[in-house]
């Protein structure tokens, strides 16, 4: 007799929302927390190319705590494809000019670099503040260690 493995599929998923508060979280375990639960890592139908991740929201952006002097020394780089044309920006400036944008990148980061990846980014909400506009779909806390 075979016993075979089951493979979830992206219909599998049910898709819980979380809200998480950002205010005091250290960038770097606030972020790898959000994508496992993005990507559904703790999930027990966990399938690698499948999306069984749920959505996450992010209050309190501008409040978000980076160690050492990273808040001076970190830099966040962009290219306009001209000559010449590289952008630098510091952590302390980016929070100051759009906080939301500081978690977007950390957690980007660590989502996978293919389709599902950018399908799972998609489920990110990042706001600044601590209002949100996603009560409808009646979010759970989620803390962060």
């Amino acid at each position: 007799m075979k016993k075979y493995t089951y493979s979830a599929k992206d219909a599998d998923n049910q898709n819980k929302w979380w809200v998480v508060n950002a205010e005091g979280a250290i960038l770097g375990r606030l972020a790898s927390q959000v994508a496992a639960a993005l990507r559904g890592k703790n999930n027990p139908l966990y399938t690698p190319h499948a999306d069984l991740g749920d959505s996450v929201v992010v209050i309190n952006a501008e409040k978000i705590v980076l160690t050492g002097r990273k808040m001076e020394q970190k830099n966040y780089y962009r290219h306009s494809g001209y000559i010449g044309g590289l952008k630098t920006i510091t952590a302390r400036k980016l929070i100051e000019k759009r906080p939301e944008d500081v978690i977007r990148f950390a957690v980007k980061g660590m989502l996978p670099k293919n389709s599902l990846g950018r399908r799972l980014y998609k489920k990110l909400k990042v706001y600044a503040g601590d209002q949100h506009p996603h009560e409808a779909q009646q979010p759970e806390t989620m803390s962060i260690q």
